[in-house]
């Protein structure tokens, strides 16, 4: 259980600060679309060269989707 909340608070953290760094970048539309479709947020933040926090939001959404599985089976 805290596995999931763990990582799910770190992904939702990430996402924000994703979106909040690519409203300050042009153009500034994508920030808000990424908070709506949340795959573009790790991909435009990559291209902006926000390396860390696209790799911080993929292993939390990892990190979440595996902890997710394991305690829907019981493990």
């Amino acid at each position: 259980m805290t596995a999931i909340v763990a990582s799910f608070a770190t992904l939702v953290t990430a996402h924000l600060a994703l979106a909040a760094g690519l409203v300050v970048r042009d153009p500034w539309w994508r920030g808000p679309l990424a908070l709506i479709v949340a795959p573009l947020a790790p991909l435009w933040g990559w291209r902006e060269r926000m390396r860390a926090r696209s790799i911080v939001w993929i292993v939390a959404l990892v990190v979440y989707g595996a902890a997710f599985i394991a305690g829907r089976r019981g493990g």
